[in-house]
């Protein structure tokens, strides 16, 4: 793992446990062992796009978490990952926007030649290489498959 993340990450775990911050030191401790599991997997010391991408995906697994919680009416739950994801955040890889969607989506349309709903993989496969985390899947899926079926 990087050395400037893993101090970080550890620096405010740190101070949270000494100010008492439960939500912050439980959120930061997962995504340590998150990282320490994936280091363990691909046998290797994560650099630092490497850790944004573990924290993105704990992000995703908040937002996931607060979207059923909030359906089912849980809504001190939903508050709790809202929180947590908070913590998160920073560590996670910033989202492209709209327009730089668009634009990746269209570059993918004209690298892969796609012209029917049989594309779609290859399209998806050439955008989500592309963004590495920062776009949503569920969103250039729509997109994509809207654009292909036109």
């Amino acid at each position: 793992m990087s050395d400037q993340l893993r101090s970080k990450i550890k620096e405010q775990t740190t101070a949270a446990m000494k100010s008492g911050d439960k939500v912050t030191v439980g959120a930061l401790r997962m995504l340590s062992a998150a990282i320490t599991n994936r280091e363990k997997e691909v046998l290797h010391e994560l650099d630092d796009d490497e850790v944004r991408e573990i924290a993105g995906k704990e992000l995703k697994k908040r937002t996931e978490s607060i979207e059923a919680f909030d359906a089912a009416g849980r809504t001190e739950l939903a508050d709790k990952e809202r929180a947590e994801r908070d913590v998160l955040e920073p560590y996670a890889p910033s989202q492209l926007d709209d327009a730089a969607v668009a634009a990746l989506i269209d570059e993918a349309f004209a690298a892969t030649g796609a012209s029917g709903p049989g594309d779609m993989g290859r399209v998806m496969g050439y955008v989500m290489g592309k963004a590495k985390g920062q776009v949503d899947g569920g969103a250039v899926q729509r997109v994509v498959k809207e654009r292909l079926s036109g």
